[in-house]
């Protein structure tokens, strides 16, 4: 059989490409695979970050304890994400914030040994609410809620960062920094005030777009966004509100700036103030913070609108070992995520574990019977994370 030289080379460019993809697929399955809590604990103990490995059946086994330093404050806001995963090219790097001390810690997943230390500005600690954190490959940003300041630091080799500068922030009516997401060039932020901004970050420290605004679901007067997300395209930002029902809220930023929020109310339970979304932006996960279950939007990403979806059982422990669900974490970085994981504040706390099923234009959010794992290490869990974590 007579094959060209065209016919020749189409097929060895074929063959490369699946031995690149086969090898992608093999670095991705050799990548560890963890579950990873901010434990902040009060400065009476140094603090630490454990480390839980992700079985195929997305159970979770504690790994480590690594030391961090000392001063947290085993509470704060529910949307200031105390921890940061980093996996950039070598920089596979687990970011967490101490509030009282105001330390940015950098653990690098590879050895699970602390990397380096930073700190911000003299006044720059999170006492009184704690310190979230965003980043990109360039820039970790730091939300200090003492000093009412956005700091920014350098990402350096090794799980490093370099102190940068601040920017000091405030809400409409005087409110403090909450919530914090960032999409290529854009930051959003909130306040604890219902008010809500945005920043141009392209060269780094957060420059004001000028759209400052109160969210059209805090004019109510008793609901104000807190958590915040982007979606993948950077067309829409969805805010989780600290609300008596599930309040959720979605401004179009594709111009580059905030505009006025559409509001939807997608149920009773109390509270919605962390938020995620999932990998292929079918559903929006929502921590009904103080009514003890979890609920899952339909989000539609061409057109930004919300529609009711599942709400889970009342999880396990709730109020008799525990009194709050927080931050969100997810087994997987495709489809709908796999495994949902909830952070569930007590003494000691716990990791929520459910298993979730949307096909049809209907879910389910089923508590794993696995569920919760233990925490001992938290006296006030409300930050966890995933390494590898979602792409956007």
């Amino acid at each position: 059989m007579r094959i060209s030289l065209k016919s020749w080379l189409t097929r060895v460019t074929a063959a490369l490409v699946a031995v690149c993809v086969v090898s992608a697929f093999a670095l991705a399955a050799n990548k560890p695979h963890y579950v990873i809590t901010n434990d902040d604990v009060p400065p009476a103990l140094i603090t630490s970050v454990t480390f839980y490995t992700v079985a195929a059946d997305g159970l979770l086994t504690m790994k480590a304890k690594v030391l961090a330093g000392k001063g947290g404050i085993a509470g704060g806001y529910f949307a200031a994400n105390r921890v940061n995963v980093l996996n950039s090219g070598n920089q596979e790097c687990a970011y967490v914030s101490v509030a009282q001390s105001g330390e940015i810690d950098g653990i690098s997943i590879k050895t699970l040994e602390v990397g380096g230390h930073a700190v911000g500005s003299l006044n720059d600690t999170g006492a009184s609410n704690g310190i979230g954190l965003a980043m990109n490959a360039q820039y970790l940003f730091a939300s200090f809620t003492d000093s009412n300041t956005i700091g920014t630091f350098q990402v350096r080799p090794g799980c490093s960062l370099k102190f940068v500068g601040d920017t000091t922030v405030v809400g409409l009516q005087g409110g403090v920094i909450d919530g914090m997401v960032i999409h290529g060039n854009i930051m959003v932020v909130t306040y604890g005030d219902g008010s809500i901004e945005s920043f141009n970050i392209s060269a780094g420290t957060p420059v004001s777009n000028g759209d400052e605004q109160n969210s059209t679901g805090s004019r109510g007067g008793n609901s104000y966004p807190s958590g915040v997300d982007i979606t993948q395209d950077g067309h829409y930002a969805i805010f989780g509100d600290t609300s008596p029902f599930t309040l959720i809220e979605v401004s179009d930023i594709s111009s580059g700036k905030l505009t006025p929020t559409a509001v939807y109310r997608l149920g009773r339970n109390l509270n919605s103030s962390n938020i995620l979304l999932s990998p292929d932006e079918s559903l929006l996960y929502i921590s009904n913070n103080q009514g003890g279950r979890i609920t899952a939007a339909f989000f539609d990403k061409s057109t930004g609108k919300l529609s009711k979806g599942c709400v889970s059982r009342s999880l396990k422990g709730f109020v008799s070992n525990w009194s709050y669900l927080a931050s969100l974490a997810l087994e997987k970085t495709t489809g709908t995520g796999g495994v949902l994981y909830v952070a569930e504040y007590g003494a000691p706390s716990s990791i929520g574990i459910l298993n979730v099923k949307s096909a049809g234009g209907k879910c389910t959010l089923t508590e794993s019977s696995g569920s919760p794992v233990a925490d001992p290490n938290s006296p006030g869990l409300l930050s966890i994370g995933a390494f590898p974590p979602r792409p956007f």
